[in-house]
């Protein structure tokens, strides 16, 4: 009988030592590597003035595009969604603060349709809007969040916030064949993003050595055609850092130590 009382004590500890073992496996999912890149992102003023900074460039160069309009088809901007117009920083807070990685709680925080435009977003746009010039989005948030991320674009005072003008993604992260969609009734005289594949297709899968082979061979092309945001929290160039390949969290952190250059 003694053995017999003492049995459930026994599978008691081994449940709880199992319990605090996954505990423990869990909690590795540790997102102090962004803590500084979201809060410059969330709180610099350096990033908001980096922002008015870009869009108060492309419109001198919208303005002197229009001056001199060589084109025969209507002029449309292209732009990114997520850290170009609209601002996903409480997302990655989230994140941080429990210790999660995407995509838990990107659908709960898209369907917020909450997150607040990018400085000097809206105003730029509206003023293309003025002189005629059609604004597409182009974003890889997926299709299903159509109908939200048109709803936080309205609220926030985007122009051209319909069907005809949201192209999400349905299958590829390639931004490359909606472009040529709008190419085949518009003139694309500027594209905005944070990511370089939002320029053009040329970057993509590309090494960290090739992406900057590649920026200096379209130098020219930076702050006429192509206008890009600041955004340090995620993007392109951390996978090409890790070499398009995939590590544990922790790993991860290591991995991208390793890419450092110090004295």
């Amino acid at each position: 009988m003694k053995t017999l009382r003492i049995f459930p004590l026994l599978l008691l500890t081994f449940i709880m030592m199992s319990c605090n073992h996954h505990e423990s496996e869990t909690s590795t999912v540790d997102n102090e590597a962004l803590l500084y890149a979201t809060l410059y992102q969330q709180k610099s003023a350096e990033v908001a003035a980096l922002c008015y900074q870009a869009f108060n460039l492309a419109e001198l160069r919208l303005n002197q595009i229009l001056e001199n309009n060589p084109y025969n088809k209507p002029l449309a901007i292209v732009v990114d969604v997520d850290e170009t117009v609209l601002d996903n920083s409480p997302f990655e807070a989230k994140s941080i603060l429990e210790n999660t990685d995407y995509p838990k709680y990107w659908d709960e925080w898209c369907n917020l349709a909450s997150a607040k435009a990018m400085p000097g977003a809206a105003e730029f746009l509206t003023y293309a809007a003025s002189k005629g010039v059609e604004t597409f989005y182009i974003t890889n948030r997926k299709v299903e969040f159509q109908e939200v991320t048109m709803k936080n674009l309205t609220e926030k005072g985007f122009p051209f916030v319909d069907d005809a003008h949201m192209f999400l993604r349905k299958s590829v992260s390639g931004k490359e064949s909606r472009r040529l969609e709008v190419l085949k009734s518009h003139e694309i005289v500027m594209l905005m993003g944070d990511n370089l594949n939002d320029f053009t297709d040329v970057f993509e899968g590309k090494s960290r050595e090739d992406r900057h082979l590649l920026i200096s061979s379209l130098r020219a092309e930076f702050g006429k055609k192509f206008i890009i945001l600041p955004n340090a929290m995620y993007g392109e160039w951390i996978n090409a850092l890790l070499k398009y390949e995939s590590f544990p969290k922790g790993e991860k952190i290591e991995k991208l130590k390793e890419t450092l250059e110090a004295f």
